[in-house]
Protein backbone atom coordinates (compact mmCIF):
# COMPACT_ATOMS: atom_id res chain seq x y z
CA UNK A 1 0.00 0.00 0.00
CA UNK A 2 1.72 3.61 -1.06
CA UNK A 3 0.25 5.11 1.64
CA UNK A 4 1.74 2.86 4.53
CA UNK A 5 5.12 3.22 2.40
CA UNK A 6 5.01 7.02 2.82
CA UNK A 7 3.88 7.68 5.92
CA UNK A 8 4.57 4.20 7.82
CA UNK A 9 0.54 4.18 9.33
CA UNK A 10 -2.93 3.85 7.73
CA UNK A 11 -5.65 3.32 9.49
CA UNK A 12 -8.34 0.83 7.68
CA UNK A 13 -12.16 1.45 8.27
CA UNK A 14 -15.47 -0.53 7.33
CA UNK A 15 -13.88 -4.12 8.64
CA UNK A 16 -15.95 -6.46 10.80
CA UNK A 17 -15.23 -6.41 14.26
CA UNK A 18 -13.74 -9.81 14.60
CA UNK A 19 -10.26 -11.78 14.79
CA UNK A 20 -10.84 -12.92 11.24
CA UNK A 21 -11.12 -9.16 9.83
CA UNK A 22 -7.13 -8.22 10.54
CA UNK A 23 -5.75 -11.34 8.97
CA UNK A 24 -7.68 -10.54 5.76
CA UNK A 25 -6.74 -6.96 6.69
CA UNK A 26 -3.35 -7.85 6.69
CA UNK A 27 -3.60 -10.13 3.39
CA UNK A 28 -4.88 -7.08 1.80
CA UNK A 29 -2.05 -4.57 2.78
CA UNK A 30 0.98 -6.50 2.34
CA UNK A 31 -0.01 -8.79 0.01
CA UNK A 32 2.31 -11.69 -1.20
CA UNK A 33 4.96 -9.84 1.26
CA UNK A 34 3.19 -11.91 4.16
CA UNK A 35 6.14 -14.17 5.85
CA UNK A 36 4.87 -15.43 9.27
CA UNK A 37 1.77 -14.39 11.34
CA UNK A 38 1.67 -14.86 15.03
CA UNK A 39 -1.21 -15.53 16.76
CA UNK A 40 -3.42 -12.73 17.55
CA UNK A 41 -3.90 -11.17 21.12
CA UNK A 42 -7.07 -9.85 22.95
CA UNK A 43 -5.88 -6.49 25.64
CA UNK A 44 -8.51 -5.31 27.81
CA UNK A 45 -7.59 -2.52 30.35
CA UNK A 46 -9.79 -0.87 33.12
CA UNK A 47 -9.50 2.73 34.19
CA UNK A 48 -6.22 2.55 33.25
CA UNK A 49 -3.26 5.19 33.00
CA UNK A 50 -1.31 6.43 29.95
CA UNK A 51 0.76 3.64 27.40
CA UNK A 52 3.86 5.61 26.51
CA UNK A 53 5.10 5.41 22.73
CA UNK A 54 6.64 1.98 22.31
CA UNK A 55 7.65 -0.44 19.12
CA UNK A 56 5.90 -3.46 19.63
CA UNK A 57 8.08 -6.85 19.37
CA UNK A 58 8.76 -9.75 21.75
CA UNK A 59 10.05 -12.71 21.93
CA UNK A 60 8.08 -15.68 23.19
CA UNK A 61 8.02 -19.42 22.47
CA UNK A 62 5.73 -22.20 23.76
CA UNK A 63 5.59 -25.67 23.98
CA UNK A 64 2.20 -26.90 22.17
CA UNK A 65 2.05 -30.78 22.50
CA UNK A 66 5.62 -30.98 22.80
CA UNK A 67 6.52 -28.61 19.85
CA UNK A 68 7.90 -25.35 20.25
CA UNK A 69 5.76 -22.76 18.89
CA UNK A 70 6.49 -19.08 18.77
CA UNK A 71 3.94 -16.88 19.75
CA UNK A 72 6.28 -13.69 18.98
CA UNK A 73 9.26 -12.97 17.55
CA UNK A 74 11.57 -10.02 18.16
CA UNK A 75 11.85 -8.88 14.49
CA UNK A 76 7.83 -8.62 13.88
CA UNK A 77 7.87 -5.41 11.39
CA UNK A 78 4.23 -5.09 11.40
CA UNK A 79 1.54 -4.68 13.57
CA UNK A 80 -2.83 -4.35 12.98
CA UNK A 81 -4.30 -2.90 16.35
CA UNK A 82 -8.18 -3.37 15.94
CA UNK A 83 -10.71 -1.23 17.79
CA UNK A 84 -12.61 -3.47 19.81
CA UNK A 85 -14.94 -1.89 22.59
CA UNK A 86 -13.75 2.02 23.02
CA UNK A 87 -13.09 3.43 26.66
CA UNK A 88 -16.20 5.73 28.06
CA UNK A 89 -13.62 8.37 28.14
CA UNK A 90 -10.01 8.77 26.76
CA UNK A 91 -8.23 6.22 25.54
CA UNK A 92 -7.30 8.39 22.55
CA UNK A 93 -4.41 6.77 20.39
CA UNK A 94 -0.88 8.65 19.23
CA UNK A 95 1.74 7.39 16.66
CA UNK A 96 5.54 9.10 16.02
CA UNK A 97 7.43 8.50 12.84
CA UNK A 98 10.61 7.35 14.64
CA UNK A 99 13.15 7.73 11.83
CA UNK A 100 12.27 11.36 11.53
CA UNK A 101 12.79 11.52 15.34
CA UNK A 102 16.29 9.97 15.21
CA UNK A 103 17.10 11.72 12.56
CA UNK A 104 16.17 14.83 14.57
CA UNK A 105 18.58 13.91 16.99
CA UNK A 106 21.47 14.81 14.49
CA UNK A 107 21.38 18.44 15.94
CA UNK A 108 19.06 18.55 19.62
CA UNK A 109 20.81 15.81 21.29
CA UNK A 110 23.82 14.27 19.09
CA UNK A 111 24.83 12.49 22.46
CA UNK A 112 21.17 10.54 22.34
CA UNK A 113 21.90 9.39 18.77
CA UNK A 114 25.47 8.34 19.44
CA UNK A 115 23.72 5.89 22.21
CA UNK A 116 20.47 4.85 20.26
CA UNK A 117 23.01 4.12 16.93
CA UNK A 118 25.96 3.01 18.66
CA UNK A 119 25.78 1.22 22.09
CA UNK A 120 24.58 -2.59 22.22
CA UNK A 121 21.77 -3.49 25.36
CA UNK A 122 19.97 -6.33 25.97
CA UNK A 123 16.22 -5.73 24.84
CA UNK A 124 14.50 -7.83 27.05
CA UNK A 125 16.64 -7.96 30.39
CA UNK A 126 14.26 -6.59 32.39
CA UNK A 127 11.77 -9.58 31.62
CA UNK A 128 14.14 -12.08 31.94
CA UNK A 129 12.23 -14.21 34.11
CA UNK A 130 9.22 -14.58 32.27
CA UNK A 131 8.44 -18.18 31.11
CA UNK A 132 8.95 -18.51 27.15
CA UNK A 133 11.26 -15.82 26.71
CA UNK A 134 14.81 -17.21 25.89
CA UNK A 135 17.38 -17.10 28.60
CA UNK A 136 20.12 -16.32 26.43
CA UNK A 137 20.10 -12.25 26.22
CA UNK A 138 19.15 -10.54 23.01
CA UNK A 139 21.76 -8.05 22.23
CA UNK A 140 21.11 -5.03 19.78
CA UNK A 141 21.27 -1.30 19.50
CA UNK A 142 18.18 0.60 19.18
CA UNK A 143 18.84 2.05 15.80
CA UNK A 144 19.99 -0.92 13.57
CA UNK A 145 19.60 -2.06 9.76
CA UNK A 146 18.60 -5.55 8.35
CA UNK A 147 20.39 -6.77 5.24
CA UNK A 148 18.09 -5.39 2.91
CA UNK A 149 18.82 -2.00 4.13
CA UNK A 150 15.53 -1.46 6.06
CA UNK A 151 15.92 0.52 9.08
CA UNK A 152 14.87 -0.51 12.48
CA UNK A 153 14.00 1.96 15.17
CA UNK A 154 13.01 0.09 18.49
CA UNK A 155 11.90 1.49 22.17
CA UNK A 156 11.01 -1.12 24.42
CA UNK A 157 10.47 -1.23 27.91
CA UNK A 158 12.44 -4.23 28.88
CA UNK A 159 16.01 -2.74 27.56
CA UNK A 160 18.87 -3.24 30.31
CA UNK A 161 22.91 -2.98 30.39
CA UNK A 162 24.29 -5.97 29.05
CA UNK A 163 25.40 -8.22 31.87
CA UNK A 164 28.86 -6.85 33.77
CA UNK A 165 29.11 -3.79 31.01
CA UNK A 166 31.55 -2.15 32.55
CA UNK A 167 29.87 1.38 30.76
CA UNK A 168 26.64 0.24 32.86
CA UNK A 169 26.27 3.09 34.67
CA UNK A 170 26.30 5.63 31.54
CA UNK A 171 23.53 3.00 29.60
CA UNK A 172 21.45 3.27 32.88
CA UNK A 173 21.77 6.94 32.24
CA UNK A 174 20.74 6.78 28.52
CA UNK A 175 18.01 4.44 28.78
CA UNK A 176 16.95 6.99 31.27
CA UNK A 177 17.05 9.94 29.27
CA UNK A 178 15.61 8.14 25.90
CA UNK A 179 12.69 7.45 28.52
CA UNK A 180 12.28 11.49 29.16
CA UNK A 181 13.29 12.36 25.88
CA UNK A 182 10.27 10.67 23.92
CA UNK A 183 7.68 11.06 27.09
CA UNK A 184 8.64 14.74 26.59
CA UNK A 185 6.87 14.64 22.95
CA UNK A 186 4.19 12.48 23.68
CA UNK A 187 1.86 15.82 24.38
CA UNK A 188 3.06 17.15 21.22
CA UNK A 189 1.38 14.54 19.07
CA UNK A 190 -2.14 14.54 17.19
CA UNK A 191 -4.95 12.67 19.16
CA UNK A 192 -7.24 9.95 16.99
CA UNK A 193 -9.74 8.17 17.91
CA UNK A 194 -11.08 5.00 15.85
CA UNK A 195 -14.26 3.51 15.65
CA UNK A 196 -15.47 0.11 16.55
CA UNK A 197 -13.72 -2.32 14.25
CA UNK A 198 -11.20 -0.08 12.39
CA UNK A 199 -7.41 -1.04 11.91
CA UNK A 200 -4.78 0.84 12.53
CA UNK A 201 -1.45 -0.78 10.92
CA UNK A 202 2.27 0.04 11.85
CA UNK A 203 5.62 -0.73 10.32
CA UNK A 204 6.42 -1.38 13.83
CA UNK A 205 10.12 -0.98 12.39
CA UNK A 206 9.17 3.15 11.86
CA UNK A 207 6.38 4.20 14.04
CA UNK A 208 5.88 3.76 17.70
CA UNK A 209 2.71 4.39 19.10
CA UNK A 210 1.01 4.67 22.41
CA UNK A 211 -2.27 5.77 23.96
CA UNK A 212 -3.78 8.28 26.75
CA UNK A 213 -5.31 7.22 30.45
CA UNK A 214 -9.37 6.39 29.83
CA UNK A 215 -11.78 5.69 32.11
CA UNK A 216 -14.22 2.63 31.53
CA UNK A 217 -13.25 -0.66 29.52
CA UNK A 218 -11.04 -0.30 26.51
CA UNK A 219 -10.35 -4.01 24.38
CA UNK A 220 -8.19 -3.86 20.95
CA UNK A 221 -7.37 -6.83 19.25
CA UNK A 222 -3.02 -6.74 17.89
CA UNK A 223 -1.78 -9.34 15.24
CA UNK A 224 1.77 -8.90 14.62
CA UNK A 225 3.85 -10.15 11.98
CA UNK A 226 6.66 -10.45 9.48
CA UNK A 227 7.21 -9.50 5.66
CA UNK A 228 9.56 -10.84 3.47
CA UNK A 229 11.17 -7.41 3.86
CA UNK A 230 11.96 -8.80 7.67
CA UNK A 231 15.41 -9.51 9.22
Amino acid sequence: MPLLARDGAVVLTGYENTADALVVAAARVLGSRLRELYPHRVRTSQDAGPVHLHADSFDLVVDVGGVPSRRRHPDEDHVLIQYVRPARSGGDSCALDAYGFVDGLASTDPTLLDFLTGTDVDLYGKWAGLRGLPSTPRVARHVEYTRTGRRIVRRTDGAVPLHRDPDTDRVRAMLTRFDETVHALEPTLPRFRLAEGDILVLDNYRCRHGRDAHTGERTVRILTLRTADAR
